[in-house]
């Protein structure tokens, strides 16, 4: 029998129905390659398991026959393919875990594979938005937030800007058309932003709210 862990979301990838007058302009995930790539480090991996082949090849080749050496060296690429296969799977996992929503009035990240949570991100606690374009046509969107917004790195790792530890960034990685959805994330933005603030009269006083 098939289970869906986030059937009881009331609009995908939001903890709770948007509120009136807040519409989702765009929702995706990050792609899960470019995202394994990128944020597993799977060249370096790579690379790592090839230098123990290398190593292993050199050490022995004065000592046995070069198909004996050579034989002696093939474990090591074997157990680099198996690591390489094992990050594959946590990144598609991650990957599918994850849904990015933009709005207009704010950015929702759901994340986390194991431990799902949901950031909502208002575009007034956005200080600015950095893009960054990847292989394969995908880009990142890191978001530098305002005053005293703190996040767990470890908590929102791979969503993050890479060894922005002290003030994590929180980011959108490796999603598809990155430049169709940071400008709408820069248009968004602006309109929240610049929008006017309305004094609305009450019998105890005024009272300020935002205008739609």
């Amino acid at each position: 029998m098939s289970h869906d862990d986030f059937a009881s979301e009331p609009v995908l990838g939001l903890p709770e129905t948007p509120p009136e007058g807040e519409r989702i302009l765009w929702q995706g995930r990050p792609d899960w390659l470019s995202l394994s790539w990128d944020a597993l480090s799977l060249p370096w991996v790579a690379g790592y398991f090839v230098l123990l082949a290398l190593w292993r090849f050199v050490a022995v080749m004065d000592l046995m026959p070069l198909g004996q050496a050579i034989g002696a060296s093939v474990p090591f690429l074997i157990l680099g393919g198996l690591v390489i296969a094992m990050l594959l799977i946590v990144g598609y996992v991650q990957a599918r875990a994850t849904v990015y929503t933009v709005t207009n009035r704010r950015i929702a990240m759901r994340i986390g594979a194991a431990l799902t949570v949901t950031l909502n991100l208002p575009y007034t606690q956005v200080a600015s938005a950095d893009l960054a374009l990847r292989r394969r046509g995908t880009g990142t969107i890191a978001l530098s937030l305002m005053g005293d917004t703190r996040l767990s790195y470890l908590v929102c790792w791979p969503h993050v800007r890479p060894w922005r530890m002290r003030e994590t960034q929180p980011t959108l990685r490796c999603i598809p058309d990155p430049e169709k959805v940071a400008a709408l994330i820069a248009d968004a933005a602006q309109a929240r932003v610049t929008t006017p603030q309305v004094a609305r009269s009450t019998q105890g006083g005024a009272t300020a709210v935002a205008a739609e």
